[in-house]
């Protein structure tokens, strides 16, 4: 997998924003896909009181969602917390994971938003970009924006919006549970996005892809893991 490196990493958030500023203007909302046989889930972990920053991607066989391949990687923490810079926060390491895979995927899920965000450079933004690969923000929390009610019902959506602009959906996966928020990353529509989405969810409120990552990136802090092919998931997100 090729990974573009447009920057170094900053140590400021005034630092960190003059970067989106200047990445953002290349993100693409719409579809420019090719055929999707692989979809990739991207989370990410912390260990020793956060000092750590272990990343998961797992990727899934579109048509089955069986996991077919996995890499975890983790380094420094270099970045502190602060809501809408997550992804210099996450990212280093996340790359160091997709580095380590032996298949490509076709697409990005991540856990976060896309452009979804103040300065429209989410998390699945700045990795779709740097791997020129589709990528779709999925995020378990509002970030930014408003929404109305979502009625209650598998696939109903209603637009979330800012600043009267549409800048993702807030999607039900599954009744009775919160929503969650969609958003395009890079190279992909918000209505293609949200297809997606429902196509990698089964019965959780979160995508298997999502849910295979969480598993790796914040379970037992061992990289003794089962084979795709028996890999076992009990966690109910």
């Amino acid at each position: 997998m090729e990974i573009k490196q447009r920057h170094e990493w900053p140590q400021t958030a005034e630092e960190a924003i003059a970067i989106q500023q200047t990445l953002r203007s290349e993100i693409i909302t719409t579809d420019q896909l090719g055929t999707i046989r692989y979809v990739a889930g991207v989370d990410v972990g912390f260990e020793a009181d956060g000092s750590i920053t272990r990343a998961a991607v797992a990727v899934l066989g579109l048509e089955d969602l069986k996991l077919q391949d996995r890499a975890i990687a983790r380094r420094p923490t270099t970045f502190p917390y602060i809501p809408g810079f997550l992804s210099f926060r996450e990212v280093p390491a996340v790359l160091d994971a997709l580095g380590k895979l032996t298949l490509t995927p076709d697409l990005l899920l991540c856990d976060g938003q896309g452009i979804a965000h103040p300065r429209r450079f989410g998390i699945a933004c700045h990795l779709g970009l740097l791997t020129n690969l589709p990528a779709i923000g999925v995020a378990k929390s509002l970030l930014v924006g408003k929404h109305a009610e979502v009625p209650d019902q598998r696939g109903s959506w209603v637009p979330l919006m800012h600043k009267h602009e549409t800048i993702g959906a807030t999607l039900r996966t599954r009744p009775g549970t919160k929503p969650v928020f969609i958003s395009s990353g890079h190279r992909i529509s918000l209505e293609t996005a949200i297809a997606y989405v429902m196509r990698c969810t089964t019965k959780y409120r979160l995508p298997e892809t999502t849910r295979t990552a969480h598993h790796l990136a914040s379970g037992p802090a061992i990289d003794a893991i089962a084979e795709p092919q028996t890999q076992q998931m009990s966690l109910d997100l």
